[in-house]
């Protein structure tokens, strides 16, 4: 399993498992139906602002990992470009040495020319 979804797994179950928790609390505390329901909407109002203030927390760690992502990939391909650059300027300067080796005359041939 990877790093996130071992999170995931573990964020679900820390959800389930104090949901579950709580319900256990509201049905064996000794309180009438409406203390128990103004805890309930208590209790739901801040399970609600705490799912949200973990959202938003998420979002921004993507973002972060998602510019970091962004940057990476530009570092990448300014190496790659110069590479390819460097590559074609070694392959250019090869290319003419063999031609300036085709052309040149070797030595003692003389100048030979078609009868």
């Amino acid at each position: 399993m990877t790093e996130r979804d071992e999170f995931g797994a573990f964020l679900v179950g820390f959800v389930v498992g104090g949901l579950t928790g709580a319900v256990v609390a509201l049905l064996f505390a000794p309180q009438s139906g409406e203390e128990t329901r103004a805890l309930i909407k208590d209790k739901s109002i801040e399970l609600r602002d705490k799912a949200q203030v973990s959202a938003e927390e998420a979002y921004a760690r993507a973002e972060e990992l998602a510019t970091d992502a962004r940057h990476r990939a530009e570092e990448l391909s300014k190496e790659a470009r110069t590479r390819a650059t460097e590559l074609a300027n070694e392959v250019r300067e090869r290319g003419k040495g063999a031609v300036d080796a085709v052309r040149k005359p070797k030595k003692g041939d003389g100048d030979v020319t078609a009868a």
